[in-house]
């Protein structure tokens, strides 16, 4: 497997446009960059994670059964493990919203791979970029699972293995983003 990366990595053909969708068995990989493949082909050697495409309006299903449908397409960086990212999202079990943040003056902030989020959430997080809006659907053995969540102060009880619609914006990487200064100039 690992050898195949490594020739499809160095086939000059693999990059011949900004966006090349390839296969690896039963993997779909989304190119713009010879970096962002072998980045990616990496990552998904030594995870065994699926290499998630990056095209808006598909749904696409990964190997641990969460499911995502790209919303809107940003083109800022993406996050490496361990760096904060700053999110916005809703989320709802059914018909019950579990949270909501998109209005709130200041966005979540997480580190990527912490743990902080359910797993289904952490699952994707690394594959999305700053401006991305993605809608998941986490499955109950990722979100919540077997006890689900007994209701809190302003919160509904999360029924046992509740499937979670997470829907999700990638809005900042503090460190990673141009200063204002940098941008409008002195």
């Amino acid at each position: 497997r690992v050898l195949s990366l490594i020739s499809l990595a160095a086939s000059a053909s693999a990059f011949s446009t900004p966006s090349v969708n390839s296969r690896l068995g039963a993997t779909a990989l989304h190119v713009s960059t010879r970096k962002d493949f072998l980045q990616a082909a990496v990552f998904s050697a030594v995870s065994g994670m699926a290499i998630l495409p990056a095209n808006a309006g598909e749904t696409v299903t990964t190997s641990s059964g969460v499911s995502y449908e790209i919303l809107k397409s940003g083109n800022g960086p993406k996050p490496d493990r361990g760096e904060l990212a700053a999110i916005r999202f809703a989320a709802y079990a059914g018909k019950n919203k579990i949270d909501d943040i998109f209005d709130t003056p200041e966005p979540y902030y997480t580190r990527v791979g912490s743990g902080s989020l359910i797993k289904g959430v952490e699952e994707i997080l690394p594959s999305m970029r700053v401006g991305d809006r993605w809608s998941l659907t986490v499955p109950g053995n990722l979100a919540f699972g077997p006890k689900g969540r007994p209701a809190s102060a302003g919160k509904p009880r999360i029924p046992a293995d509740a499937e979670i619609i997470f829907e999700v914006e990638m809005v900042g990487l503090p460190g990673k983003e141009e200063e204002l200064i940098d941008i409008i100039g002195d």
